[in-house]
Parts: C-alpha cells; structure tokens; sequence
C-alpha cells in the first residue's frame, strides 16, 4: 500500500505528459510542441543560462517581496484580531484593497514610483499584503483566550507567549497565507516583469509571446513551476511537520 502511494505521483506526471504528447501529435502545430521538443529547450536554455539567470532574478524578487508582505501581515493581521475596534476601523479598508485588480495597483506604482525596482517591489507587497492580513485576523480571533489567561497567570513575558502559546495556535493559518501567497505572488510578479522590467521570468515570456515561441513559454513555465515543487517538497512540508509536532 505505502509503495503504490509512493508511485502515484509518478504514475499522473506520466499521465499527464502521455496526454501532452498525444495531443501535440494530433494537432502537429508549433503551438503545441511535444514534450521532448520542450524538454530539448529547456535543456539548452539552461545550459547558455538563460533560464538560470532570469528565473534567479524573479525569484529574488518574490523572496524580497513575499517577506515584507509576510511579516507585515502578520503584524498588522494579529492586531486587528485582537483590537475589535481597529478591525471595524480597517475593515472597510481591507475590503477594498482586497477587490482593487493586481493590474490596477501594479500600473499605479509605476506611474507615482516610476519604472524601478522598488515600484515593482511595492506593487507585489500591496497585492499580497491584504490577503495575509485577512487570514491571520482569523487566526487571532480564535486563539484560545484560556491559554492566554494561563500564560498570564505563569507570569510569561511577550515573547514567550507568542512562542509557545501564540504561534502555535496562528502556524496553521501562517502556512496556509504562505502556501496560497506563493501562488499568488509569482504570478503577480510576472505581470510587473512584463510591464515594467529589462529581466526576470515576465520579461522573457513577454518576449517569446511576441514571437509566438511557445517552446520557450512552455519551458520557461516549467522552471518555475519546478522549482515551486522542489520548495513545496524540500522547505514547506518538513517545516509543516516539525511544526505540528506539538498536536497529539
């Protein structure tokens, strides 16, 4: 049983891939090139370092960017759970900075702050930074307040209470908001890339798309989407795990 789960993975990637060819097999058109032709692309643009370099530089910037976004929202998201009356203050605010379309605020920045990196910066954090908000208020407003009176009660400074009385009741909406920003992020940098950036992943696809290079799309794509798995696999889940150690 274990050994079959372990393989299931495997089994729908090759699914997968055995649907891409058949398709691209029937269709024969350079807008859907076979895997291998993708594969072949991908290898090359790796090994001239193109694909290193401008996937390095996207990445540094959702690095960049989703830890503002992170460590603000949490800030901001922890306060409001536990102020009512800053919430109802905010709250309004939060709706509408949650319903503002990405393109809007990312165009914005870029008039008012110019075509810089720290107006593309700014746009990805102002994007993501309600969500993260939105989804640790939640998690403030269902912590224990019996655990709370108990640290208080034991005389436990801020910090100690935030370790082991706070955080883990708010890690499982922290990794949730991390999960789902990553998703979100990404995409959204690609758009400021495009519309405003001489590198990164955005860019390039900008570029191939107006040579109706779908090989190169295609390749890009899967670079990034690659490496979200390899973090997802390697950093996410062993955190996950040690993290949720404490649950019985």
């Amino acid at each position: 049983m274990i050994t079959l789960r372990k393989t299931i993975p495997g089994l729908s990637l090759l699914a997968l891939l055995s649907v891409w060819q058949v398709l691209a097999t029937c269709l024969n058109s350079n807008n859907l090139p076979t895997p291998l032709i993708v594969g072949s692309v991908f290898w090359h643009g790796c090994l001239s370092g193109q694909i290193p370099f401008h996937l390095g530089v996207t990445l540094l910037r959702l690095v960049v960017s989703f830890s503002i976004a992170m460590l603000l929202g949490c800030a901001i998201g922890i306060v409001l759970g536990r102020n009512k009356k800053l919430d109802a203050f905010f709250d309004n605010w939060l709706v509408i900075f949650l319903n503002i379309p990405a393109l809007v605020t990312i165009i914005l920045c870029y008039v008012w702050f110019g075509l810089t990196e720290v107006a593309a910066i700014l746009a990805v954090v102002i994007n993501k930074l309600p969500n993260v908000i939105v989804t640790i208020r939640e998690g403030a407003r269902t912590l224990d307040q019996d655990l709370l009176e108990m640290a208080s009660s034991y005389r436990f400074d801020k910090r100690k209470t935030l370790l082991h009385v706070v955080w883990p009741q708010l890690y499982p909406y922290i990794m949730g908001a991390t999960r789902s920003g990553l998703a979100l992020v990404w995409k959204i940098i690609l758009v400021v890339e495009l519309l405003g950036r001489s590198n990164g992943m955005g860019y390039q696809l900008h570029l191939f798309f107006q040579l109706f290079d779908v090989a190169n799309i295609l390749a890009y794509t899967i670079a990034f989407v690659a490496f979200i798995q390899l973090l997802e696999l390697l950093v996410l889940k062993p955190l996950d795990t040690k993290a949720q150690r404490w649950r019985r």
